[in-house]
């Protein structure tokens, strides 16, 4: 039987693991931050250095041959001098319920989801200004990401996290990148999601007819076909925001 064609029996939907649990010796863990298809991701502490880290443990069935975890390893490897990426730093192995879990450490992300600080915002939308801030961090971070033959391929608002923010925004990506090799599509797809990201914190739909010239002129209504005209890359956007000229959209 092939590693990825795990019974039923032991497959693993969901992990016990409890505040106070020590992990592979070394991370104790303070809380679960999320859960997802491939598994569950928890702040740890160090031991050592007191330092707190994401720890994500791959459901098995999801991860056979430890092909995800390495294809996650390589890929934030390859992104580390990409601001916008989470640092990747190590992998350890523990046994849970007599099957080998690999844990993928990482750099544990403080902030609060942009959906969330979105919500939060007056009429839970930003001012036209702002959003052009937020969309011009977001096209830089990618343009880095683009720049390494890398995309994302799945750019929202629930995978992105704001830590801070006033005259711009630090950002950073909470999940990892697609399977397979990067293609021009996959560019433009991330494209299209930057400028979807702006439309949605503008207030979308109920507020699209109220923005000034200056944010039509980038969300283009939506359509694929004019966004692309216009935007081939992160570059291109980040340049277009870096020149635009108030009154001219």
């Amino acid at each position: 039987m092939k590693k990825s064609q795990l019974p039923r029996s032991q497959a693993i939907d969901r992990f016990d693991i409890q505040p106070g649990r020590v992990l592979a010796r070394k991370y104790e863990v303070i809380k679960l931050l999320g859960r997802g298809w491939e598994g569950e991701v928890f702040l740890v502490r160090e031991h050592r250095t007191q330092i707190e880290r994401a720890v994500k443990m791959f459901y098995p069935q999801r991860n056979p041959g430890d092909k995800m975890v390495n294809f996650y390893a390589r890929k934030l490897h390859k992104l580390r001098h990409c601001p916008i990426a989470i640092q990747y730093h190590t992998h350890e192995t523990i046994i849970y319920h007599k099957q080998p879990i690999t844990l993928l450490v990482s750099d544990f992300v403080e902030g609060v989801l942009l959906s969330e600080f979105l919500a939060r915002q007056p009429g839970k939308r930003l001012p036209a200004y702002p959003a052009l801030h937020l969309l011009h961090a977001l096209a830089s971070g990618i343009e880095c990401i683009h720049q390494m033959k890398e995309y994302h391929g799945d750019l929202h608002t629930d995978n992105i996290m704001v830590q801070r923010y006033g005259l711009g925004f630090d950002l950073k990506l909470l999940d990892f990148f697609h399977w397979g090799s990067p293609k021009p599509e996959n560019i433009r797809d991330d494209v299209v999601d930057l400028v979807k990201i702006l439309y949605e914190a503008i207030g979308g739909i109920r507020q699209y007819n109220k923005q000034p010239p200056e944010i039509k002129a980038i969300c283009r209504g939506l359509k694929r076909s004019l966004i692309l005209k216009k935007f081939r890359t992160a570059g291109q956007l980040r340049e277009y925001l870096e020149n635009m000229q108030w009154g001219q959209g």
